[in-house]
């Protein structure tokens, strides 16, 4: 009997404390990861997704009706097993909220997730494939991305390219590119040093390992759905129930 090989991957970090200004009215009074698409909030979409691919913990800031956000998480079942990064005082963006929160995730490669990240999978898990394509050795962030044109509520230029080998580049400038950021990333801790104090975007991150030539790509296998307002929130529900329809 031989023991089974811990996981690649055993943190992940769900950004959960955005203002969601795009989808109002609906939150006005609900912050958006808690925003359902066919019966189930956008966070637990999320987190179930962290848990089927042997994730056990998982990090989750809050800001916007921080209340609401954490009273929900309390009454969550099942794993993962999660801890508040608590951001009442101040919004810090992508990249700020991840690095408050580094002394909860450790010094390993962790996931990071966009609470609204959403699709509908293909025949393997999109978060199992990415943490098997995890390579430290040559990758210092590793992307889901989904197909620009075939994503469901999206309709903007794209946001990189892609080698054979799964090296990204920026989209240039009046340049359409394949590739659109499906909000899922495996990245270093070490990747926070030298970034600024409070609010900041991962995209920093992102320009600084496409500098080191060490920023990669997995495509998601399946359909990306942007939900975004409230017309592709419906969208979304819609794709679902047909999917769930089918034989």
């Amino acid at each position: 009997m031989t023991d089974t090989p811990p996981p690649a991957v055993t943190r992940a970090f769900v950004l959960a404390a955005g203002l969601g200004k795009r989808m109002r009215p609906i939150t006005a009074t609900t912050p958006k990861p808690l925003v359902e698409v066919a019966g189930k909030s956008l966070v637990d979409y999320a987190l179930d997704r962290i848990a089927e691919a042997g994730i056990p913990e998982t990090v989750v800031n809050v800001h916007y009706l921080a209340d609401l956000m954490e009273a929900h998480l309390v009454r969550r079942r099942g794993g993962p097993a999660i801890t508040i990064s608590d951001e009442r005082d101040k919004l810090l963006e992508t990249g700020g909220g991840v690095k408050k929160a580094l002394p909860l995730l450790g010094t390993a490669p962790f996931m990071v997730l966009n609470s609204d990240s959403f699709w509908l999978e293909g025949p393997q898990p999109n978060l199992r494939r990415l943490v098997a394509a995890w390579d430290p050795e040559r990758m210092d962030m590793l992307l889901l991305l989904a197909s620009a044109a075939t994503s469901l509520g999206y309709d903007g230029p794209g946001d990189f390219n892609m080698d054979k080998e799964g090296r990204l580049t920026r989209r240039a400038e009046r340049e359409v590119s394949p590739f659109v950021y499906a909000g899922v990333a495996i990245l270093k801790p070490e990747l926070f040093a030298d970034t600024p104090e409070g609010s900041f975007s991962l995209n920093l991150l992102f320009d600084r390992t496409i500098a080191a030539d060490r920023l990669f790509g997995l495509r998601l296998d399946g359909q990306w759905l942007h939900v975004g307002t409230p017309e592709a929130l419906r969208e979304a529900e819609e794709r679902v129930k047909a999917s769930a329809a089918q034989p």
